[in-house]
């Protein structure tokens, strides 16, 4: 090990702060436990977090060579999660006058879907890009680095992320108790179906 306890430390405060400032994943977050409750955003937060393990990587092994070959596969995730999050959106307005936590044959295949937009949204959101491959580098010397350092670097960006968007969807989906009525029902799942296409259309565009 050759990062220290205080550099580790900056680093996960950092990502904190990048947890802090919304975007599209926390909209997503947010929308998916409005209209599911907890449990619906929580396969959405793990793969926000999964896919936060792949940035570090490609800072920390070369950023110029795994950038050349990946940068069109990232227009092609940042499609794919546009896509699917407008697909989870217009679900969620299609099915707008039913509790989603309560139907399994509606909610088993939006884990799934869920998780899946989470790495996908992560790894096509340019703010996410920004943050790894231009501020990684300032934590880190990469040029003195173990591969227990590695380790320790993605589980910070793994939990971090992880923790932070778990507690905002129990925040939320605790909220959510206080719309009980079939038409608040009604009204937040529109307005959460509306806010996922949003994002899906943000991402596509940005």
């Amino acid at each position: 090990m050759t990062i220290t306890i205080t550099e580790l430390a900056l680093y996960s405060g950092a990502l904190l702060i990048l947890f802090l400032t919304p975007g599209p994943v926390w909209v997503a977050i947010v929308a998916r436990a409005v209209s599911g409750g907890t449990k619906s955003a929580i396969p959405l937060a793990f793969g926000v977090a999964l896919g936060d393990i792949l940035w570090p990587l490609v800072a920390i092994f070369g950023v110029t060579a795994i950038v050349s070959v990946y940068a069109d596969f990232l227009v092609v995730l940042r499609y794919a999660a546009a896509v699917i999050l407008a697909l989870m959106g217009l679900a969620l307005i299609r099915f707008a006058d039913k509790v989603i936590s309560s139907n399994n044959a509606f909610t088993a295949p939006g884990a799934w879907a869920g998780f899946l937009a989470g790495v996908l949204a992560v790894t096509a959101n340019p703010k996410a890009s920004l943050f790894y491959l231009a501020l990684l580098p300032t934590f880190f010397d990469f040029t003195n680095i173990s591969a227990f350092d590695v380790i320790l670097i993605c589980t910070a960006s793994f939990l971090v992320p992880l923790l932070g968007n778990i507690l905002l969807a129990s925040f939320v989906g605790q909220m959510r108790k206080f719309l009980a009525s079939p038409a608040a029902v009604k009204r937040t799942n529109i307005g959460a179906g509306i806010a996922l296409i949003l994002v899906g259309v943000v991402i596509a565009l940005t």
